[in-house]
């Protein structure tokens, strides 16, 4: 199990962003939240099996998103639990 961090550039507040986020995130069976950030970056916490994550990496970066999507920043680390369904905060 592996934890995703990733933060999401270009216009994806205020567009179902988050809620497209949590869609294709519980359709992998991961766990997390997407944040909407003051500086306009939505952040988007999951954890799972690597090869579902990479997939919703991939669902982030496809161009198929509400919005527009410019860049994805990620990081990769050790899953640290305590997180139970996927959350819009």
């Amino acid at each position: 199990m592996e934890r995703l961090t990733a933060w999401v550039h270009g216009r994806v507040q205020g567009v179902g962003f988050r809620w497209w986020t949590r869609s294709r995130a519980l359709e992998l069976g991961l766990v997390g939240y997407a944040s909407n950030q003051q500086d306009g970056r939505v952040l988007v916490v999951a954890e799972g099996p690597r090869d579902s994550l990479d997939a919703l990496l991939a669902a982030l970066r496809s161009g198929d998103t509400p919005g527009r999507v410019d860049l994805v920043v990620e990081s990769h680390e050790a899953a640290r639990g305590g997180m139970t369904g996927f959350d819009e905060r």
